[in-house]
């Protein structure tokens, strides 16, 4: 087995791992209602019909509130199946209104383009350049509308869940996707764990360029 498949089948053990072991109060990504994550999404004018990815969107509310919201094209992806298992089940029949993919973000080829990817906490956990040259091809290829990014901060943790992340200033990310998109705004905000800690983290949305 090569590195970078050595690396991915580890790092889906991992994500496994956690989701059958640990309930959502246990884990510190864990949020009731992801606000600032509506908010980007609310504020690029999308009508109900736009395809929406969420990125590493496991066991997420943010389907559930896209949903309430309206939206009929929603993909959730994740590498481990024990989360998105969570999601369904959390959903019900709903869950059948949702598209579910088992992937690790760097090896996910899209089938179709999307208007919006959303991604609160995946991107940072990619801490090599080729992982993160993945990543970027992926989203450069498929996403002809917006992007939203959520990353720890320069002033947010340096681990998540035990693995090494890599933090973000607003340049920093900014430079990540300035070939193919532009940025409209960034914000950082301290999210409280279900375990009364803090992370700052910082959000920032993109739109496609135009040719």
């Amino acid at each position: 087995m090569n590195t970078n498949l050595k690396m991915n089948s580890e790092r889906k053990n991992h994500w496994e791992t956690v989701y059958e072991t640990k309930n959502p109060d246990q884990v510190s990504w864990t949020q009731d209602i992801p606000k600032t994550s509506l908010d980007f999404i609310n504020s690029f004018g999308l009508k109900k019909t736009a395809r929406i990815i969420d990125v590493g969107g496991g066991d997420s509310k943010l389907v559930d509130y896209l949903l309430d919201a309206g939206f009929e094209n929603i993909t959730v992806l994740d590498i481990s199946a024990k989360s998105l298992e969570k999601a369904q089940n959390r959903l019900g029949e709903k869950a059948h209104k949702v598209n579910w993919i088992v992937s690790d973000i760097t090896e996910f080829e899209p089938k179709t383009t999307f208007d919006v990817w959303h991604d609160r906490a995946t991107f940072h956990f990619l801490t090599t350049p080729d992982q993160i040259k993945k990543y970027m091809t992926t989203a450069r290829n498929s996403v002809n509308g917006f992007i939203t990014i959520g990353t720890f901060s320069q002033h947010g943790p340096k681990k998540c869940s035990g693995l090494e992340i890599k933090q973000y200033s607003e340049d920093a990310l900014t430079l990540e996707l300035k070939n193919g998109f532009d940025k409209i705004e960034c914000v950082t905000e301290d999210h409280k764990t279900p375990f009364n800690t803090t992370q700052n983290f910082l959000f920032c949305s993109f739109k496609r360029q135009s040719n």
